[in-house]
């Protein structure tokens, strides 16, 4: 319940920056215009993607402070085995790109086009690093750190022997239910699948944040090829 708040609470914090954002630029239509735009401005998505992590943050400070959920121990110290998740990320990024290959969606690269569409220069770093590097550090923390662990830990209780397949199944269809794409849920449920299973065996939090920043890191490295001409 702590997670589903905060995420809805990330949402309209969202919303509320990017109407902010869309007042200050003085931006034509104001708000409503800027919520249909089929590439809107970077500002704008960058304003929403520090709401959504503003809620994301609630929840997780929640889980800790109120919920006594316990950090993993040392969940954020990095091992040189970790190397290993760097060639999981992009193996998993290329296996669900074979997976998606004999459907030729046309739409399938809305979410980068809307995301980077107008974006240039410094801009485009900038959501570079916010979507390459923060997103995957705020979205393993949220829906791995603290989602997954508490779906297993209770449906565990309620039934021992399904708990576990359970908890990550729901937790990586909710993870890809968050994203809002259609055509993406399957690859990013299956992608949620690897990276709960990363935490189950880990027991950390970077091998699966290793693993998201690599996966992402193919997708912006294909992205900017595409924009290069090459």
């Amino acid at each position: 319940m702590g997670c589903l708040i905060g995420f809805l609470v990330g949402e309209v914090v969202a919303s509320l920056l990017v109407a902010l954002g869309a007042q200050l630029a003085h931006f034509p239509g104001g708000f409503q215009a800027l919520s249909k735009a089929r590439v809107p401005p970077w500002w704008s998505n960058a304003l929403g993607l520090v709401g959504l992590w503003c809620g994301f943050g609630s929840a997780i400070y929640f889980a800790s402070a109120r919920a006594r959920l316990r950090a993993l121990p040392d969940q954020w110290r990095a091992r040189p085995t970790d190397l290993f998740y760097v060639v999981l990320g992009v193996g998993c990024q290329y296996a669900i790109d074979l997976i998606y290959y004999p459907f030729h969606f046309k739409n399938f690269n809305k979410p980068v086009k809307h995301l980077f569409g107008g974006a240039h220069g410094a801009p485009f770093v900038l959501l570079v690093v916010m979507t390459t590097l923060l997103a995957p550090i705020m979205e393993e923390w949220f829906f791995r750190g603290v989602l997954y662990r508490t779906l297993h830990d209770g449906l565990s209780r309620v039934a021992p022997r399904v708990g576990a397949v359970g908890a990550v199944v729901l937790s990586a269809c909710l993870f890809a239910l968050a994203h809002g794409e259609a055509l993406q849920f399957t690859g990013l449920a299956l992608f949620g699948v690897v990276l709960a299973l990363v935490l189950r065996r880990t027991q950390r939090l970077i091998p699966s944040v290793i693993t998201h920043v690599s996966f992402n890191a193919v997708a912006m490295v294909g992205l900017i090829v595409q924009r290069s001409g090459h």
